[in-house]
C-alpha cells in the first residue's frame, strides 16, 4: 500500500465531495469525480471553476495553477471510472446500506492495492469494512466543511485496519496542507463526538423555553470566542445530520446527553432542516441562503422590558480582579463608583489594578491620558461595604461561595439604600439563595459578567422568580450604556454559557481517560475543525481545574444526570493540586514564572 495516491476517486458529488475534489486536484491529484446525478456533476464543475476563480482573483493561485487544476478534474455517472484509482474517498448520505453497496460494487473494480475511505462522521468504520472483501485497506478520512478551507482532516482506523493504508492517507492529508489526526473508530471521532453532544444540549435548552435561540447563540459567540452559536450551526450542518450523527452517538455510548432533543426530530420530520431547507431554528431568505430574516420569533427592538430605575452611582465589592475589572468598565462608562473592599490597604491595591490597567490601554493607543484621568477620577476606593450607602447599583465580585454571598448581601441589605439594585456576579450558584439573604429579594439579580470584564462583551441577567420587573429593566439598560451584551436567562445552574461549556470540556477529559485520543489531538482538533479559540485542555488550565471542577459539581448536582459526573481524573488532578496554569501544571506543565 506503499502508493503516491496520485489518482483518487471522490464519489458523492455534494457539497463536501466537491470541496475534496477541489483540494485534491490544485494539490496536484488527477481527480475522478462520480456521483449518480449529472447535475450533481454539472454542479461540482461550476462550483470548482468559480471557487478556483475567485482564488486567482485574490491572488492565491495563478491562472495557470486553475487552469491545471481545472484539467486534472473529470466527472463520471459510473463507479467503473475509479478503476485506475489508488484510492476512492466516498462522501454519499450517511446510510450504512448505501455507504455498503459502494464500497461491494467498489471491490470488484478497483486495483488489490487500492485504499476505500469513508467521509462517514457518524457510521462505523468498522462495519463498513467487515463488508468490504479486503477490510485492511479500509479507513474513515473525515474532512470538515469546507473542505477547502478547514484544516483538520480525522484519520480513523477500525481494528481490522493496515497501518500502511494509515500512513499511506495521514502522508497525503500533510501534502493537501492538512493537519491529520489519527483517530479511533467511535461515533462523532474527536471533533464531532465533543461537538455534537454540545448542539444537543444548545437544542435541549432552547427547547425548554430556558433562554431564547439568539441569546444562546450570543452567548457562546460573546462568552467562548466561538465563530457560531449552536443553534445557527446546527442550522448549517442540517438538523437531520445532526439527528444522525447524535442517534449513532447514542447507540454507542447511552450517554443521555447524546440523547437527541426531541425538537431535532420535530424539526426534521417537518422537513425544517436548516439553511437548506430555509428554515431550521431560524428562518433564511431561501433555501442555501445564509442570509437570516425575521419570523414570528424574532425579537422586537420595541418590545421594551418596562421603565427601569435610575442608575448614576455603583458600588463594586471585591478585590480580585473580577471586581477592578467590573469597576474600571463603569467608570470608563462615565457613572461614580465607589470600589470597596474588606480593608482599605486591598481597596488601594485594586484601584492600583485598575489604573495599571488603563494606562496600557493609553500605551496601546485606545484610550487618551484625559479619559485615563477622567475614570480613575470617578473610583473611590473604600475599607468598608458602608461607603455603599448612596449608590444606585450594588456588584458583588467575592469568592464563589454561597455562604460568603450570604453574609456579603445580609451586610448589603442594612447598608444600601431603599431601591438600590442588588446584583451578584456568581457563575454557578443559586442566585435566589443570595436573594433570600436580603429582606428584600425582590431587588437582587443575577449580572455575570466575563473575564477579563474590560474586554468581554457579554453579561448574563440572572432573574430570579422573585426578581421585581423594574430591576430586571434597569440591569439591561445599565449593560447598554457599558457596551456589553445582555442575554436574559433563569436561575439555574450554569445559566447559559457553563452549563453548555462545562459538559464539553468534561467528556473531553473523558476521551483522555479512556486513551481515545491524545491532549495534543483533542485540542488541535478542536480548534481546526470546530473553529474555538482554545482546545479544551489549553482552556481548562486556563480557568483553573479546581474552579472547572466546581462548577461541574454544580451542574452534576442539579441536573442529577450521570453523564455530568465530573471525570475522575479531573478529581484526582485537583487533589494532587495540579489546578492549571496557576499552579505550573495541570494537563499540562508550564515555566514558572
Amino acid at each position: 500500500m506503499d502508493t503516491p495516491l496520485s489518482t483518487i476517486a471522490v464519489v458523492g458529488l455534494g457539497t463536501m465531495g466537491t470541496g475534496i475534489a477541489e483540494v485534491l486536484a490544485l494539490a496536484g491529484r488527477e481527480v475522478i469525480g462520480i456521483d449518480i446525478s449529472e447535475a450533481a456533476a454539472r454542479q461540482a464543475v461550476a462550483s470548482l471553476e468559480a471557487s478556483t476563480a475567485r482564488a486567482v482573483g485574490r491572488g492565491r493561485i495563478t491562472e495557470q495553477e486553475r487552469a491545471d487544476a481545472l484539467a486534472r478534474f473529470r466527472t463520471s455517472d459510473a463507479l467503473a471510472a475509479a478503476a485506475d484509482a489508488e484510492l476512492v474517498i466516498e462522501v454519499v448520505p450517511e446510510s450504512y446500506e448505501l455507504k455498503q453497496q459502494v464500497f461491494r460494487e467498489l471491490d470488484a473494480i478497483v486495483p488489490p492495492t487500492a485504499i476505500l475511505a469513508t467521509g462517514t462522521n457518524a457510521l462505523s468504520v468498522t462495519r463498513l469494512a467487515a463488508e468490504s472483501q479486503r477490510p485492511e485497506r479500509v479507513l474513515g478520512l473525515h474532512f470538515f466543511n469546507p473542505a477547502p478551507a478547514m484544516k483538520l482532516v480525522e484519520v480513523v482506523s477500525s481494528v481490522l485496519t493496515a497501518p500502511p493504508a494509515v500512513e499511506a492517507v495521514t502522508r497525503l492529508a500533510r501534502e493537501l496542507g492538512k493537519e491529520p489526526v489519527a483517530v479511533g473508530d467511535r461515533p462523532g471521532f474527536v471533533a464531532d463526538g465533543l461537538l455534537f453532544g454540545y448542539l444537543n444540549q444548545a437544542a435541549a435548552m432552547y427547547e425548554a423555553n430556558y433562554a431564547s435561540r439568539e441569546d444562546i447563540d450570543a452567548a457562546m459567540k460573546l462568552g467562548c470566542g466561538l465563530p457560531m452559536g449552536p443553534l445557527a450551526l446546527l442550522d448549517l450542518i442540517g438538523i437531520d445530520t445532526a439527528r444522525t450523527v447524535l442517534e449513532a452517538m447514542y447507540s454507542a455510548s447511552h450517554d443521555r446527553l447524546h440523547a437527541p432533543a426531541p425538537i431535532l426530530g420535530q424539526l426534521s420530520e417537518a422537513g425544517l432542516t436548516g439553511r437548506k431547507a430555509g428554515r431550521g431554528f431560524y428562518t433564511y431568505e431561501a433555501p442555501g441562503s445564509q442570509t437570516v430574516v425575521p419570523d414570528a420569533l424574532t425579537p422586537s427592538p420595541e418590545t421594551a422590558a418596562g421603565d427601569g430605575r435610575t442608575v448614576a452611582s455603583v458600588g463594586v465589592a471585591g478585590s480580585g480582579t473580577m471586581a477592578s475589572g467590573i469597576a474600571e468598565v463603569f467608570a470608563k462608562a462615565g457613572y461614580t463608583v465607589v470600589l470597596a473592599a474588606r480593608s482599605q490597604e486591598k481597596a488601594d491595591v485594586a484601584k492600583g489594578r485598575i489604573a495599571k490597567s488603563l494606562e496600557r490601554s493609553v500605551a496601546k493607543g485606545r484610550l487618551t491620558a484625559e479619559a485615563r484621568d477622567e475614570t480613575l477620577g470617578r473610583i473611590t476606593a473604600a475599607g468598608s461595604l458602608d461607603a455603599f450607602a448612596e449608590v444606585d447599583l450594588a456588584v458583588e465580585a467575592v469568592a464563589e461561595d454561597l455562604e460568603i454571598k450570604q453574609q456579603l448581601f445580609a451586610a448589603l441589605d442594612k447598608v444600601c439604600r431603599p431601591g438600590a439594585v442588588l446584583a451578584t456576579t456568581t457563575s454557578s450558584l443559586p442566585v435566589v439563595a443570595i436573594a433570600r439573604a436580603t429582606a428584600r429579594p425582590e431587588d437582587v439579580i443575577g449580572m455575570h459578567f466575563f473575564n477579563p470584564a474590560p474586554a468581554m462583551k457579554l453579561v448574563e441577567v440572572v432573574r430570579t422568580v422573585l426578581t421585581a420587573d423594574d430591576v430586571h429593566a434597569t440591569v439591561r439598560a445599565v449593560c447598554a450604556k457599558i457596551r456589553k451584551h445582555p442575554v436574559d436567562c433563569g436561575d439555574r445552574a450554569g445559566f447559559i454559557v457553563n452549563a453548555l461549556l462545562f459538559p464539553y470540556l468534561n467528556n473531553a477529559i473523558k476521551m483522555v481517560e479512556e486513551h481515545y485520543a491524545s491532549l495534543d489531538d483533542i485540542d488541535a482538533a478542536m480548534k481546526l475543525g470546530g473553529g474555538y479559540p482554545m482546545g479544551p485542555f489549553e482552556l481548562l488550565d486556563v480557568v483553573g481545574l479546581d474552579v472547572s471542577l466546581a462548577i461541574e459539581k454544580v451542574l452534576h448536582k442539579e441536573f442529577r444526570d450521570p453523564g455530568l459526573a465530573p471525570a475522575p481524573l479531573l478529581e484526582h488532578l485537583v487533589a494532587a493540586g495540579c489546578l492549571g496554569r496557576k499552579t505550573g501544571r495541570g494537563f499540562r506543565e508550564y515555566a514558572r514564572r
